[in-house]
């Protein structure tokens, strides 16, 4: 009896926490369940690339996914982890290396859409002998991942050189793929040039929102080493990047896209034509990542200099008026981030009556510069000309003339995949599978 209060003193504080413990899991499953609900509802269902597939017959409910995940795109329901907000997921796998259970598996595709995959080896060559594939094009979008990716093809590139009058590699694509290669071609000795469609380094990185964290974990590089980058934000990583150019002096030729490739006829090499100029070369190197060539109007006057395909920096818009076309993230973001700049006047046109698969966020912050007068949408509209100091719009059936002095198109990319293959590249449609 005289024992009785010392089991008290240890018994009361562990029922408190377990309590506690209990509570903070519930609100947590209430915000999971509320933001699995929402994007169900805006139809924001399906996960960009490779994502997390959940086992629930497996699953502990641990959390443990959750709180791995630094996007917050999976949570805890019902007692069990879900892929809570798919659109968000980039596929780094961290949720499955959390998992204690083994019960997450990283998938590309889903049952509803698939995904194209080119079929690639452990050296990332494709079927087709001298053709490498690395980075977002093969499905690794990851920073990380892709540039490991470049470094080990151009090991096994090194191998395969060319002969004399022609070039070891041609690497296509500046992205960590492309940049992690050229730093290979350089250690290696090879014989290569490096050719980029836009006119900037960074690839799919460079498209990237404002801060977005881009990496977290450790790099190799070839002639740089470890680099120990941690948390690191989209601005940041593309200075990094820069300052390795220019430490290398690394050769990039920008604003020259691929046009076409043809094989040579004794099946070693191929040839490769730019708007520039003609590539003889024993192995290509795709790292293209999937923005594809950018969507065009196709409309009279979008060959003009006002007429862009990304947002580069809103400020130079300032006391502008400009039409963003588009109905997506990239679209609402740049619509957003121009509205903000001094005397700037923006109208956001989307062919569709309503905005869908849009990250909340975005659609709230759309919402409210709208109320607030800073930017028009313009919805079931269209382009139909555009003009030097003016563009035609045709809004519902009619035609309406708007004083104009930017364009910036955000209509995605197409894919390179008939491309792929038309070269004989294999390409795997994923649903949902590894």
């Amino acid at each position: 009896m005289i024992a009785e209060p010392y089991w008290l003193a240890y018994i009361l504080p562990l029922c408190v926490l377990l309590w506690g413990h209990v509570q903070l899991r519930k609100r947590r499953e209430v915000g999971a369940r509320a933001t699995l609900l929402e994007n169900k509802q805006l139809g924001l269902v399906e996960p960009p690339s490779l994502h997390p597939v959940v086992d629930p017959a497996i699953c502990v409910g641990s959390g443990a996914c959750a709180k791995a995940c630094p996007e917050q795109a999976i949570g805890i329901v019902d007692g069990k982890a879900v892929l809570i907000n798919p659109s968000i997921c980039i596929g780094h796998g961290a949720c499955a290396a959390a998992c204690p259970a083994e019960a997450i598996t990283l998938v590309f595709g889903t049952e509803r859409r698939g995904m194209d995959i080119p079929y690639v080896q452990p050296t990332f060559e494709t079927n087709v002998p001298g053709i490498y594939i690395a980075g977002e094009l093969g499905g690794m979008g990851l920073v990380r991942k892709a540039a490991e990716q470049g470094r080990q093809a151009l090991q096994h590139i090194a191998k395969q050189r060319g002969e004399e009058g022609e070039l070891d590699v041609l690497i296509v694509g500046a992205g960590p793929a492309g940049l992690t290669a050229t730093l290979g071609a350089v250690e290696h000795k090879l014989k290569f040039v490096t050719i980029e469609q836009e006119d900037s380094l960074g690839g799919t990185v460079y498209h990237y929102p404002r801060n977005k964290i881009v990496m977290t974990q450790p790099v190799n590089l070839p002639l740089v080493g470890k680099a120990q980058l941690g948390e690191i934000s989209k601005e940041s990583l593309l200075a990094f990047w820069q300052e390795i150019v220019n430490k290398f002096s690394l050769p990039l030729n920008f604003s020259e896209p691929m046009q076409k490739v043809e094989p040579i006829g004794n099946g070693k090499g191929f040839v490769v034509r730019t708007p520039k100029r003609e590539y003889r070369t024993r192995n290509l190197l795709l790292a293209i990542g999937r923005r594809g060539t950018p969507r065009k109007l196709g409309v009279t006057g979008e060959d003009h200099p006002k007429v862009v395909y990304r947002l580069i920096d809103p400020e130079q818009y300032r006391g502008m008026r400009v039409l963003v076309v588009g109905g997506g993230d990239s679209a609402i973001e740049a619509a957003i981030a121009i509205a903000e700049q001094p005397g700037a006047t923006v109208t956001l046109s989307y062919r569709g009556e309503a905005f869908g698969r849009v990250k909340p966020k975005n659609r709230e912050w759309l919402n409210d510069a709208s109320a607030a007068g800073r930017l028009t949408v313009s919805l079931n509209s269209s382009v139909l000309s555009i003009a030097a100091e003016t563009l035609l719009l045709n809004e519902a059936g009619h035609a309406r003339e708007l004083p104009n002095d930017a364009v910036i198109v955000c209509a995605g990319g197409i894919l390179p995949t008939p491309m792929l293959k038309e070269l004989g590249i294999r390409v795997e449609t994923k649903f949902g599978t590894q």
